[in-house]
């Protein structure tokens, strides 16, 4: 009977303490942030050249932060980093041009970045001539 009491309040002490353990890191969450709410984001300024790490500068009322941030090497900067679209299959080559094109639809605008609604993007067509139809090769034994 005892031991049963003890086990009981063990389990009891462990609740309580698990429970005070995420009521403080909840606290400390709020602490580092800020009860401003409307925070306005800049874009992504890299570090160094046009992408990479850097920083984004953030103000709301009469606070201001600064934000880690990324901007992939290989993205297409005319749009923005924080500007997500949601792109068509690319279009036919076009004889005069040399291009095809694809449009895209914005998804999403983070940090209430500036985005146009659709975009168009080109690329040169390919020279290469896919075959449709593989062989396939060690398939067969004869």
């Amino acid at each position: 009977m005892q031991v049963r009491s003890l086990f009981l309040l063990l389990a009891l002490l462990l609740v309580a303490a698990t429970a005070e353990a995420g009521k403080n890191k909840k606290e400390k969450a709020k602490k580092d942030g800020s009860k401003c709410e409307d925070w306005r984001w800049g874009p992504c300024v890299p570090n160094s050249k046009d992408c990479g790490l850097g920083y984004r500068e953030g103000t709301c009322k009469d606070e201001s932060k600064k934000l880690k941030c990324k901007i992939p090497c290989n993205w297409k900067k005319k749009f923005g980093a924080d500007c997500k679209y949601k792109f068509e299959s690319w279009g036919d080559c076009s004889a005069q041009t040399g291009l095809k094109t694809r449009s895209g639809i914005l998804k999403k605008a983070l940090y209430n970045a500036q985005c146009e609604e659709t975009v168009y993007v080109t690329k040169p067509c390919s020279s290469k001539i896919k075959s449709k139809s593989k062989a396939k090769k060690g398939k067969g034994k004869d």
